[in-house]
């Protein structure tokens, strides 16, 4: 499996001179818990929720200052062509949860470690599914004893 079968598309994509209350409606508008910083297209940091809480609420950050001042500079990122297997190792490596995923060098959608735990949870149902019919066929009886 791919990252671009997993990942959320398109992915939500800020300048760096956007306003830190912008960022924040558009993080609200779309429901996401980061945004990456673009410029000309090309991922140049990332900011994400807890970024926001913080870099800009525990120190008292004006919310007219620029995304540029709290993003996390030049982030960890992944192909979407590439194995699922690389952004799992990514993020553990890197320690987040959230990576963008580029087509060339143009980001293109996000894979979260939510991504990531929806595709173990069917991994583990194509796995026990089986297992589970096999349970759940099996009659009463004496112990030790299968139909």
């Amino acid at each position: 499996m791919r990252v671009r079968d997993v990942m959320s598309a398109p992915a939500v994509t800020v300048p760096p001179h956007a306003l830190l209350a912008d960022v924040i409606r558009r993080m609200a508008d779309h429901a996401v818990g980061s945004v990456v910083v673009v410029e000309d297209d090309v991922p140049c940091g990332i900011v994400t929720d807890r970024d926001l809480a913080m870099r800009v609420l525990g120190v008292g950050l004006s919310l007219e200052a620029r995304v540029s001042e709290v993003m996390s500079p030049r982030p960890v990122t992944v192909a979407a062509a590439d194995e699922l297997h690389v952004a799992y190792r990514a993020m553990r490596l890197a320690g987040v949860r959230r990576l963008p995923v580029l087509d060339g060098r143009r980001v293109v959608g996000m894979v979260t470690a939510d991504d990531l735990l929806l595709d173990v949870f069917q991994r583990l149902a194509d796995l026990l599914g089986p297992v589970a019919r096999s349970i759940l066929e099996e009659t009463p009886g004496p112990p030790g004893q299968r139909r």
